[in-house]
């Protein structure tokens, strides 16, 4: 297993994080706390989003890597996908076919993403 992949597929991403896990990382942790640790991964990007684009500032010492904190989400989330069964290259298709029906006019209809004054 080598990081110098720069294209990988999600069923590539889901196969890397299964052998990590069950070689290195010894056995997949429960999926509650899997769970758990999403959230927690996703407070870690919100904290990164609220300082670069909010109105807090950074703590002396905090971390700034979006790109980090992204991958261990994606990581996570690769991993309860793999306990749960789910091939993520077919659920985000069949999830990007669904908003193709459903959202088809959606957004261009909403003037609160057309009109200029919302654009700022």
């Amino acid at each position: 297993m080598t990081n110098t992949d720069s294209d990988i597929t999600l069923a590539r991403m889901q196969q890397l994080v299964d052998r990590w896990i069950t070689t290195t990382g010894v056995r997949y942790f429960s999926p509650l706390t899997n769970m758990a640790i999403l959230a927690e991964e996703t407070g870690e990007v919100a904290r990164i989003m609220a300082r670069r684009h909010g109105d807090q500032s950074w703590k002396p010492g905090e971390r700034h890597d979006l790109a980090d904190e992204l991958a261990d989400m994606l990581w996570v989330i690769a991993a309860i996908a793999n306990q749960e069964g789910i091939d993520l290259d077919r659920a985000f298709m069949n999830n990007l076919d669904k908003k193709n029906i459903r959202d088809k006019e959606r957004h261009k209809l909403n003037p609160k993403l057309t009109d200029k004054q919302n654009q700022q």
